[in-house]
């Protein structure tokens, strides 16, 4: 008599909440208040480096690794890394303060935008296969990341404070993008669009 192996597969339905919003938050509040800086409306203070610290590094982080267990790897990859950045860059600031190292000189710190640039840039072609929303917030930190450090090479203040502006222009659009979510979830409908999904 033949035996018959049967295979079950169980399916375990995922139930966790989207992760995205959060990620998208802290990255947009912390950097429209590092970009009103830059824009020139006030000096770089506590108050920014406690928001790099904490919303815009460990909360995207977080969001990061929530990402990670849902399998997007796209998610996981921008949360994470933009929360190390967050992290990074209060770091630079806070070293040479505590004498754990000298200061970034401008040279460096253009390089240091320019790398978070070409990565954003290539994490934008990603988002072609997602939504509208999400592909203004990369594309405008992309033009971010190469204003500041046109800004850093050449020592234009003007620059800088017109990356500023731009900056404040892409943080509320992360902002955008993740309320939207929020709403669009809690309501059960489009209360905010955020532009429809690339067909794959």
């Amino acid at each position: 008599m033949e035996s018959k192996i049967s295979e079950v597969i169980a399916k375990i339905k995922d139930t966790t909440a989207n992760p995205s919003p959060l990620g998208l938050m802290g990255f947009g509040m912390t950097t429209v208040l590092l970009n009103l800086h830059n824009a020139g409306l006030f000096g770089l203070n506590t108050m920014i480096l406690s928001m790099g610290l904490f919303y815009g590094g460990m909360a995207q982080i977080i969001a990061g690794i929530q990402e990670w267990k849902k399998n997007n790897t796209f998610g996981a990859t921008a949360f994470t890394s933009y929360g190390l950045f967050w992290l990074s860059l209060v770091f630079l600031l806070v070293f040479p303060k505590v004498g754990w190292g000298d200061a970034a000189n401008s040279t460096a710190m253009a390089s240091y935008f320019i790398m978070w640039g070409i990565f954003t840039g290539v994490m934008f072609v990603g988002t072609l296969r997602l939504n509208k929303a999400l592909q203004f917030v990369f594309a405008s930190l992309t033009i971010l990341f190469f204003l500041l450090a046109i800004g850093d090479l050449s020592g234009v203040t003007t620059i800088t404070r017109i990356a500023g502006f731009e900056g404040i222009i892409c943080g509320l659009s992360a902002i955008y993008a993740a309320l939207a979510q929020v709403l669009n979830e809690v309501y059960g409908k489009v209360v905010w669009p955020i532009g429809p999904v690339a067909k794959k």
